[in-house]
């Protein structure tokens, strides 16, 4: 499993949740079989060591044989991407979704992606057939060249949706738990385009809806089940400056019990209070310096009021907790007076896949021809257009980072482009 997280680092924690049968394997209000928390799989710290579908492909080569390559054990000595003496699939890069190397050298095909079932964040819902005929979701739409998880997500719930679902990395859709019980899954891996806004999400693929419950990300919310999870505002996308949220928990039972599987605040004015939901008193804060314990954090309250603040120029990750309500009202001591915890700092953004140069080798992507990417720091131009590049990360015209060539035909006819 991974490594405690080290002095200067973000604070990840992995504990997997159990999953009842019948139970949606993403939803946010139901007990659920999760290793990751981050959109992009960047904190999965298991075991799957093949590649492909539910880990049917090829083996992986072991982190600390891969110095020929650009991430290798020793490229990691202190832990922070998950990588060491094995061989289990992680995204030290940025990527968007787990991988591994499958080759000694770096000719032809020499990494691959993982299919890991349990590596989706909760409250995404899964791959879905999107034939146009009827549409999968049967709400509002719109498309965007900024396109990410959280702008779909924000667009749909101010349309009063309980649904999101992003296509083809540029096109969002709402509806409701209607549309999704009539809706066809499709393999996982068949969502495989790239958000034209951000390139470590995916946004659905051709034909293909990537679903989302709109409470993802939110800036508020009323939380009564009996667990569940509670994400930063704006996550998966880093939480903007100004953000006043709160979150209301009363779960069933006598106290509380959270636990924070991601916490990354900018700096020490980016904070988190707890407070009881009756008295108002303060029982916990957490800030960018002072982040909280490992393990579960056991408060001996029956409602609970989050609320978090960040200042003019915070903005970072974010944090995702799971709560659930226990029948005794047991609760942790609070940490000495003047006790701080190890102070948590954003990721290294320097290490972001981006297109190789022209030229280089093209991978068959979502029916359409995508420049296979390189593994390792080089920041290469993202695509504007087939057999063209410009700056990395600069926008292109529609249909970047995957640009289809003009005979290729997709599975159906997406809107215009609205401006989401």
């Amino acid at each position: 499993m991974g490594t405690q997280a080290a002095q200067g680092f973000p604070l990840l924690l992995f504990l997997p949740l159990l999953q009842p049968r019948g139970a949606s394997a993403g939803s946010l209000h139901s007990p659920v079989v999760s290793e990751c928390f981050q959109v992009n799989g960047a904190d999965y710290r298991g075991h799957q060591n093949r590649t492909g579908p539910r880990g049917a492909g090829r083996p992986c080569l072991f982190w600390d044989q891969t110095q020929q390559h650009s991430y290798s054990s020793a490229s990691d000595p202190q832990g922070r991407w998950g990588l060491g003496a094995h061989n289990f699939c992680r995204n030290p890069d940025g990527d968007v979704q787990p991988w591994c190397y499958v080759a000694e050298t770096e000719e032809g095909i020499y990494w691959r992606y993982c299919d890991i079932p349990t590596c989706h964040m909760p409250g995404y819902l899964g791959c879905f057939v999107d034939s146009g005929a009827p549409p999968a979701l049967s709400g509002p739409s719109g498309t965007s060249t900024k396109l990410t998880v959280q702008v779909c997500l924000r667009f749909c719930r101010m349309k009063g949706y309980q649904l999101a679902g992003v296509e083809a990395g540029y096109a969002c859709f709402c509806g409701s738990e209607s549309d999704l019980a009539r809706g066809r899954l499709a393999p996982a891996t068949d969502c495989d385009q790239i958000c034209f806004g951000h390139p470590g999400q995916l946004c659905g693929g051709d034909g293909r809806l990537g679903v989302y419950e709109v409470s993802v990300g939110s800036c508020q919310g009323n939380w009564t089940a009996p667990q569940g999870v509670i994400y930063s505002p704006d996550f998966p996308d880093e939480y903007g400056p100004d953000r006043n949220c709160s979150w209301a928990l009363g779960p069933p039972g006598a106290a509380l019990e959270l636990t924070f599987r991601l916490f990354e605040l900018a700096d020490s004015r980016d904070r988190l209070e707890l407070r009881d939901a009756a008295s108002g008193s303060l029982l916990r804060a957490f800030d960018g310096a002072r982040p909280p314990p490992p393990g579960p954090l056991r408060l001996g309250t029956a409602a609970l009021l989050l609320t978090f603040r960040s200042d003019a120029r915070g903005h970072a990750q974010g944090f995702a907790l799971t709560y659930r309500g226990l029948p005794d009202a047991a609760e942790d001591p609070g940490p000495p007076e003047g006790s701080a915890q190890t102070p948590a700092a954003p990721l290294d953004g320097a290490n972001v896949s981006c297109s190789p140069r022209p030229g280089a080798p093209q991978a068959a992507m979502g029916g359409a021809v995508c420049r296979l990417r390189e593994k390792g720091p080089r920041l290469w131009g993202l695509p504007g257009a087939p057999e063209e590049a410009g700056p990395c990360g600069t926008d292109g015209p529609e249909g970047w980072p995957c640009p289809a060539p003009p005979e290729t035909s997709r599975l159906r006819v997406l809107p215009q482009a609205t401006g989401l």
